[in-house]
C-alpha cells in the first residue's frame, strides 16, 4: 500500500502532501462512461467485481492520484439489507418501498447477516489489490447511517427531508432504531472491506447539513463515532476519515477516535484548521467547480498549501467532481498539488 498516504493520514511527514479526488471514477472519463456500457447499467456494474475494479483503478493510472477510491455505491448496503433499489434515468437512486413503520424494519436483514450479502463488494477490492501498484493506497467508504436512512425513508433523493425529519422530531425513538439497525450492518461491512484489504476508511455523511446543529451529534456524528470506534478497536493501523458534507456551524462539536477530518468547500480551510487542525489531518478542499479553471485551480492549490504549510493535510476536491471537467484539468490539478507541495 501506498505508505506516503497513509502516514500522511496519521499526521507523519511525507516527502509531499498526497493528493485524491472525491468520485474518482465518473462521468468525466470516457474510458469510464465504455465500462459503463458493457455493464448496462449502474447498479450492474457495482455488482460485477471485475469491471468494477477496472473503474476504480481508471483514475489513477489515467490522472495519477496517490489513492484509489473503490467504485460501488453507499446504497448497496440498504439494497441487501433487503430493501429494492432501482437507479432510475433522470431520477437517481429509487426503493420499492421505503420504510414507513417497525414492521418494514424487522423485514430487513441487519448486523453479519446483510453484510455478508456483499460479497461483490470483497471481491472487487480482492481484484484490485492484485493490480493496483505499491505506492498506490485503496480507500474503502460507506455512507453513514444518517445518509443511508434518508433514502430509506425516504425511498429517494429529496431536497427537504421532511419525512425522515418529521420522523426525527415526532417519533425520534423509532429514528434511532432505524440508525441503530443501520450502524451494526455498517460496522460489519467496513471490518469486510478491511479484511479484503482496503488500506483507508473513509466514511461520507454527504447529508449532514439537513440537520440542525442542535441535533447533529445524536442523530448523525454519534453514530460515525460509534463505528469509528469499533474499527480502531479492532485495525487501529487502519486510518479512517470522516466526511460530513456542509457543518462549518458543527466543527466545535466535533469529537472521536479518528484520523482525517474531510472539509467541504463551504468551509474555509483556515477556520478548519483553527478548530480541529491540532487533533485531526484535515482534508480538502478545493471547490471542484475550480476544475473547469486551470488558472482557478492553481490559484487554489497555492493557497491551500499557503494555510496548511504542507502540515497535516491531504489535497483533495471539498466534493465530487463533475461529469463535464476536462479530464487534463484534472491532470492539472493533480499536478499542481504535488508541485506546491515539495516546496
Amino acid at each position: 500500500m501506498s505508505k506516503i498516504f497513509v502516514d500522511a493520514c496519521f499526521g507523519k511527514e511525507t516527502p509531499y502532501t498526497p493528493v485524491w479526488m472525491m468520485r474518482q471514477a465518473g462521468r468525466y472519463l470516457p474510458e469510464y462512461m465504455e465500462v459503463r456500457k458493457q455493464a448496462g447499467n449502474f447498479l450492474n456494474l457495482c455488482h460485477n467485481p471485475k469491471l468494477a475494479a477496472e473503474v476504480t483503478l481508471q483514475p489513477v493510472d489515467i490522472v495519477g492520484v496517490d489513492a484509489a477510491i473503490l467504485f460501488s455505491d453507499i446504497l448497496v448496503v440498504p439494497n441487501e439489507m433487503g430493501m429494492k433499489l432501482d437507479f432510475l434515468t433522470g431520477e437517481g437512486p429509487v426503493f420499492e418501498k421505503p420504510i414507513k413503520n417497525q414492521a418494514d424494519l424487522d423485514a430487513l436483514l441487519g448486523g453479519d447477516e446483510a453484510a455478508s450479502k456483499l460479497t461483490y463488494v470483497y471481491d472487487t477490492i480482492k481484484l484490485i489489490k492484485e493490480q493496483l501498484a505499491d505506492d498506490k493506497a485503496l480507500i474503502g467508504f460507506t455512507g453513514a447511517p444518517w445518509t443511508l436512512a434518508t433514502y430509506m425513508i425516504e425511498g429517494e433523493g429529496t431536497k427537504t427531508y421532511n419525512i425522515c425529519k418529521k420522523m426525527m422530531y415526532s417519533n425520534p425513538e423509532f429514528l434511532h432504531r432505524i440508525l441503530a439497525k443501520v450502524t451494526e450492518v455498517v460496522k460489519i461491512y467496513m471490518e469486510k472491506q478491511i479484511e479484503a484489504g482496503i488500506d483507508v476508511v473513509q466514511i461520507f455523511d454527504s447529508w449532514a447539513a439537513a440537520i440542525e446543529p442542535a441535533k447533529y451529534d445524536e442523530f448523525s456524528w454519534k453514530y460515525m463515532v460509534e463505528i469509528a470506534d469499533y474499527l480502531k478497536a479492532k485495525y487501529p493501523h487502519i486510518p479512517i476519515i470522516m466526511f460530513p458534507k456542509g457543518i462549518p456551524a458543527f466543527l466545535d462539536k466535533v469529537y472521536g477516535n479518528f484520523d482525517v477530518f474531510g472539509v467541504d468547500w463551504s468551509t474555509p480551510m483556515g477556520y478548519a484548521k483553527e478548530k480541529l487542525g491540532e487533533r485531526y489531518v484535515l482534508q480538502g478542499n478545493m471547490e471542484p467547480c475550480r476544475l473547469y479553471s486551470k488558472e482557478a485551480t492553481t490559484e487554489c492549490v497555492e493557497a491551500l498549501q499557503k494555510i496548511m504549510g504542507g502540515k497535516r493535510h491531504i489535497f483533495n476536491l471539498g466534493h465530487g467532481i463533475l461529469p463535464d471537467v476536462p479530464v487534463e484539468n484534472a491532470k492539472h490539478f493533480i499536478t499542481e498539488c504535488h508541485r506546491v507541495s515539495k516546496k
